[in-house]
């Protein structure tokens, strides 16, 4: 599941940002790490790349563009912006992503988001917390060199223009996101919706806090680990983990918001409602936490939700019979629900030995074999079982109903896929149409035939612009150009779509790949593929 990330910076040092990908850091105070000798300590793995800035030093030529321009001169000026693209830790050994095709990715998403700027884009093969992510940082001079054409999520006049700088909106970042999400669709990469939130937010600084709380509760349980001794607790939780905990459990136990308040306000906590949104105060702060701070789940819209359900179920309950006092206090017993399909990822194909015999493999590559074919026929079997077949016959059938789906999905993935691509075509047209808007205008208020025609020789590549917008309109029987604010949802919104579609297929394709796994083995085990005299034969043996 890639992330983006996004922060800016307004320190003048531009070889700070370079320092950083280039050598190693201490994750908790950002500074750099030394050696003995008090030098730097390179990055074991890296790939490095400067875009836009001919043959100087990237930290040399930002500061040369913004004395051109005159700008970035003052402090409270944001100098730099840095974006941090991570991929999922799966996607190396499931997908095959590496770390060359992973900059290759950054540079193109660079070059097609940030044309005009100068950058930096580099890959690190591991995250600070070594969970195995690879990740692209993609560091930004905020100044534009360059004049570039008007991109999705511009809105001025001015975000067009070189000597002007590069402003993250959101929905600049809603666009970045949208456009990872394609990234990562079109390269068969791990992917989550990035554009509706998350139901528990967790902001940088509370990340860090977590990681420097739970290392000083690790140091100051050591002493107890080392005599033997259990610690009261374990893992570090922050004060939104606790809030968060509080309002959920207020929330089981309530039908009512009325309720719900007043069990949040047994464990000192208030809720306040101002212009449609939640906040939570706790005993020890004077400001209250914002829902849309602690995540999704408990913004006003899903606390509703939540207690309307509670309501409904508290009212399909029947009543406890009187002469049973007790009947009214037992806890129902959860059910546990109802186990659909085998697990699928222990279930290998079983090994042809004689054949890999002949190949030159050893007596202890056949003892390997013969007892992983024993454990993979266990788990056939199992599968078989649990699946609910009969026969293979029934097997053949169920693979051959999964194809089916697997091609109907995929017919629907491609169908999304191509409209898509229309509208992200019709959006880049209607952009350079209005682009053209100023040249346009300039042209009708021309007096003479003569002006016109030396009016649209000055402006010859506007027009030529122009008129292929103009003509790609008339192809496509659009009358009446679309809001780009609404063109934009839309392509969201099919993103979003393709992202559970997605998910979809990647379900459908394991499914087809588990049971053809299972009806191979179980061939293999019956000898089914065998002629029938040979099988005649091994049996009189």
């Amino acid at each position: 599941m890639a992330t983006l990330k996004h922060i800016n910076s307004k320190n003048a040092d531009y070889g700070a940002a370079e320092r950083y990908l280039m050598f190693e850091h201490d994750e908790f105070t950002m500074k750099p790490v030394l050696d003995e000798n008090g030098r730097l300590i390179p990055r074991e793995d890296y790939r490095l790349s400067a875009l836009n800035c001919g043959e100087e030093d990237f930290a040399v030529a930002c500061m040369r563009s913004n004395l051109r321009y005159g700008k970035n001169q003052r402090r409270e000026d944001v100098k730099s912006h840095h974006y941090i693209i991570s991929f999922d830790p799966r996607d190396g050994p499931d997908n095959g992503l590496t770390v060359d095709r992973a900059q290759e990715l950054g540079e193109q998403f660079c070059r097609e988001h940030f044309p005009g700027h100068q950058a930096l884009v580099c890959t690190h093969p591991d995250g600070h917390n070594h969970s195995g992510n690879i990740h692209v940082h993609i560091v930004i001079n905020s100044l534009r060199i360059e004049e570039v054409p008007f991109l999705p999520y511009m809105d001025r006049p001015a975000d067009t223009k070189d000597g002007c700088k590069h402003r993250c909106t959101d929905a600049a970042m809603r666009y970045f996101k949208a456009e990872v999400m394609e990234m990562c669709h079109r390269e068969g990469l791990y992917q989550i919706d990035l554009l509706n939130g998350s139901k528990n937010r967790v902001t940088d600084r509370e990340y860090w806090a977590r990681k420097k709380g739970q290392l000083a509760l690790d140091k100051k349980n050591a002493p107890m680990i080392a005599d033997g001794i259990t610690p009261r607790q374990t893992k570090f939780e922050t004060d939104k983990d606790k809030l968060r905990q509080a309002i959920r459990a207020a929330l089981s136990a309530s039908t009512s918001f009325v309720g719900f308040s007043e069990k949040l306000l047994e464990t000192g906590v208030t809720v306040k409602e101002s212009r449609g949104r939640l906040s939570y105060l706790t005993p020890d702060r004077t400001k209250p936490i914002t829902a849309r701070k602690l995540g999704d789940d408990f913004d006003r819209a899903a606390v509703l939700a939540v207690l309307e359900q509670n309501a409904a179920r508290a009212a399909e309950q029947p009543a406890a019979i009187a002469e049973y006092p007790h009947a009214g206090k037992e806890r129902p017993q959860p059910t546990k629900a109802a186990k659909t399909a085998p697990e699928q990822d222990s279930l290998q194909r079983l090994i042809d030995i004689q054949k890999k015999l002949s190949k030159g493999k050893g007596r202890g590559y056949e003892k390997w074999a013969t007892m992983h074919n024993l454990k993979q026929m266990a788990a056939t079997l199992n599968a078989y079982q649990e699946y609910g077949f009969t026969s293979p016959e029934e097997l053949e059938t169920a693979l051959a109903a999964a194809h089916a789906g697997l091609r109907e999905v995929s017919g629907e993935l491609k169908k999304l896929e191509i409209r898509l691509a229309g509208k992200k075509e019709l959006q880049r047209q209607v952009l350079a149409f209005a682009k053209t808007k100023p040249v346009r205008d300039g042209l009708k208020a021309q007096k003479s035939e003569k002006a016109r025609t030396a009016y649209r020789q000055a402006h010859e590549s506007e027009f030529i612009i122009a008129d292929a917008a103009a003509r790609y309109f008339r192809e496509h029987g659009i009358s009446k150009l679309p809001a780009r604010k609404a063109l934009q949802a839309e392509i969201e919104g099919l993103i979003v779509q393709k992202d559970g579609l997605y998910h979809d297929y990647r379900e459908q394709k394991e499914r087809v790949r588990h049971l053809q796994t299972v009806k191979d083995n179980i061939d293999q085990m019956l000898r089914r593929n065998e002629p029938q005299r040979g099988r005649r034969q091994d049996l009189d043996r």
